[in-house]
C-alpha cells in the first residue's frame, strides 16, 4: 500500500498584508495623477497647433508644474532631455499630432 501525501488546502490572500495601501491613499494618488496629466494637456493644447506643422509626430514630453517641455523624433532622447533639467520630477509624455497619443490600443 503507498501512502499518498496530504494535500494542503491553498491559502487565499494577499502574500505581505500589512503593506496594503489604504483606500482613501489609493484615491489621493489617482486624484494627483489626474491633476498632473490636466495641466499636461493644458501646456501640448497651447504649444501643440504651432510645433505640429514642422514636428510631426514627434514626442513632447512636459513637466507639468513648470510647464517645460521637450521634443525630439526619439522618445528615449526627448526622455533624457527632460531627465537631465528634472532628475526626480513627475513627467507626461505626448505625441505632436491631432490628439497626442503616442500609441495603440
Amino acid at each position: 500500500m503507498t501512502r499518498t501525501k496530504p494535500v494542503r488546502p491553498r491559502r487565499q490572500g494577499r502574500l505581505f498584508p500589512e503593506y496594503t495601501i489604504p483606500p482613501e491613499e489609493l484615491a489621493r494618488r489617482e486624484a494627483q495623477k489626474n491633476a498632473r496629466c490636466q495641466k499636461a494637456r493644458r501646456v501640448f493644447d497651447h504649444v501643440a497647433p504651432t510645433l505640429i506643422d514642422n514636428h510631426y509626430n514627434w514626442f513632447m514630453i512636459i513637466e507639468p508644474n513648470s510647464g517645460d517641455y521637450f521634443i525630439d523624433p526619439d522618445e528615449d532622447v526627448a526622455m533624457q532631455k527632460a531627465r537631465q533639467k528634472y532628475p526626480r520630477g513627475w513627467v507626461v509624455i505626448f505625441r505632436l499630432n491631432e490628439t497626442g497619443t503616442c500609441g495603440k490600443i
